[in-house]
């Protein structure tokens, strides 16, 4: 299994750096719109098997309010209100996995869908093709989450005792979660490097968006356990479904982007 995680990561990862790098920026907001929308079709499985009718309204749902939202954020106003119930709704979900992870409804499940997906898209989508060097800080976004899950996984593997959200994700653990965060403080350092930015404030600012990161994959594992779900989709061999490969950068992302604009980096 862990060879198949290996070999479908790398392809993964080739597919990303040949889109966001040498194709023009139209290709990553497609490529990236279709991983919303697939993700939306398997978030929508998360409500508890409706029918499909209904899960082609959630997807076009969401595809409706990319749009929207989309149009919103064209002024910095209107970027940072929406950077700002992100933020808001991620420290909310953060209670909620502590305090409440057995309580879930079909309903919340739907809204936590939507305030997952459309901010981070919309946070990934004005990095790429707003912000200086977007392409460079974009994958930064995606490679800081990464390397963290990576280091998490490997770390939990080894060391891993004291579980993380027993109720929500048993396999996590306070080992995993501290090592991901240590692995990401080196990345966060060469970044601060990389473009330029005082690491006094960009190290914290790259550890409390891993933090958020954990919050975002604690909550599909939330959910999915609410729908009886091992596994969002199939659709990554050894990785398991979309969800599964961008349930972290959900909780990432806006908060990147809050904390760039915040600093006065991200112009």
């Amino acid at each position: 299994m862990l060879r198949t995680r290996i070999v479908t990561a790398a392809i993964l990862v080739a597919l990303l750096l040949a889109i966001v790098l040498w194709l023009p920026p139209v290709a990553t907001l497609v490529a990236f719109t279709a991983v919303v929308l697939a993700g939306a079709w398997e978030w929508s499985a998360f409500l508890r098997g409706p029918a499909p009718l209904v899960r082609v309204l959630y997807v076009m749902a969401i595809a409706a309010l990319l749009a929207l939202v989309w149009r919103w954020t064209q002024t910095p106003a209107g970027t940072a209100i929406v950077l700002a119930i992100a933020v808001a709704w991620w420290l909310i979900a953060l209670l909620w996995v502590i305090f409440a992870p057995r309580r879930a409804a079909r309903w919340s499940a739907a809204l936590a869908g939507v305030l997952a997906l459309v901010p981070a898209w919309v946070a990934l989508m004005r990095l790429r093709l707003d912000v200086s060097r977007g392409a460079e800080w974009m994958l930064f976004a995606l490679i800081l989450v990464w390397v963290a899950d990576i280091g998490a996984f490997f770390v939990g593997r080894r060391f891993g005792r004291m579980r993380l959200a027993p109720e929500v994700s048993p396999g996590k653990t306070w080992e995993g979660a501290i090592g991901g965060v240590a692995v990401s403080v080196l990345v966060a350092i060469a970044g601060s490097g990389w473009f330029g930015v005082p690491p006094g404030v960009f190290v914290p600012l790259c550890v409390i968006t891993v933090c958020f990161s954990v919050v975002g994959d604690l909550t599909e594992s939330l959910l999915k356990r609410f729908a009886g779900m091992k596994d969002s989709g199939t659709l990554f061999p050894g990785h398991g479904g979309v969800m599964d490969r961008i349930d972290s950068v959900t909780g990432a992302a806006p908060v990147l982007l809050f904390g760039l604009l915040a600093l006065g980096v991200a112009t």
